[in-house]
């Protein structure tokens, strides 16, 4: 297929002497949807780093967008995907509206002699509706609840009208009605928008949203399954993964995961 938006091909990471990535290798296609799934520490933020055009893999070829990393002007790449982070790193109180302009420019602040065109701000009033918040978009970032900010940072991310949506762990530090809400979110952004990839990093299967289509397991840096949601997700793959007998369900399109009551723990993912 031609309409790869993210190549990773044979990639690996060194820090140190340290092998956190091993030989992996990952194709996005436009309008997949896929989630990183692995134990803390397997590697699943250095992988989403290559994606998002922030790091270089110590070997191999890593291709966004169709642009080679090395071979290509980052920040203008980067303006061109979608990033979510529960970190956002904002200091200032701006407004709902403001922050959502960032994701026009591309910065996390709002750039000094900066102002948006009539078109913009109506743009970015429409993201802040079609995530539920239209209510909140003069309401300052200090106010809002961690569940409000996740679902500004998703209309953030679309603002710059990005091919490729990069979500970093979006549910952390939420209860589960917060949680809930912003997986309908996703689920409501990726399905209105049926050309956009995306990438969803986790290590709880209840925190993927029901639109996903494809999924990689990774554990110690190397792939332990890869593919068709459905086949991935299984619990031989997750029990393998996060080296404990797991069983995993999915219901009306949602995963479910719970450890065995008894069984031994799994050995260590072959090299």
């Amino acid at each position: 297929m031609t309409d790869a938006v993210l190549k990773l091909e044979d990639v690996t990471f060194r820090r140190g002497q340290d092998l956190i990535i091993r030989g992996l290798s990952l194709t996005v296609h436009r309008g997949e949807h896929w989630a990183l799934l692995g134990p803390n520490g397997a590697g699943k933020s250095t992988l989403l780093n290559f994606c998002g055009a922030w790091a270089h893999p110590t070997s191999g070829v890593v291709s966004v967008l169709g642009r080679r990393l090395g071979r290509v002007e980052l920040q203008a790449l980067r303006r061109d995907i979608g990033h979510v982070d529960p970190r956002h790193p904002l200091r200032s109180p701006l407004s709902v509206r403001e922050v959502v302009l960032t994701g026009i420019t591309g910065t996390i602040e709002t750039p000094m002699r900066w102002t948006p065109a009539a078109e913009q701000v109506e743009k970015a009033d429409s993201l802040i509706a079609s995530v539920g918040l239209a209510h909140r978009r003069t309401a300052a970032w200090p106010v809002l609840s961690q569940g409000e900010r996740g679902r500004v940072l998703i209309a953030r991310a679309l603002a710059g009208d990005p091919r490729l949506l990069l979500l970093d762990e979006p549910t952390t530090g939420l209860d589960v009605a917060a949680r809930e809400q912003l997986l309908e979110t996703i689920a409501h952004v990726v399905s209105a928008t049926p050309d956009l990839a995306s990438v969803i990093v986790t290590h709880h299967l209840e925190e993927l949203p029901a639109t996903t289509t494809h999924a990689l397991l990774i554990s110690e840096g190397l792939a332990v399954a890869s593919g068709r949601a459905e086949a991935a997700i299984t619990s031989d793959a997750i029990s393998r993964a996060f080296k404990h007998p797991i069983d995993v369900q999915r219901t009306e399109g949602r995963w479910h995961a719970r450890a065995r009551a008894s069984g031994v723990r799994l050995g260590h993912v072959a090299h």
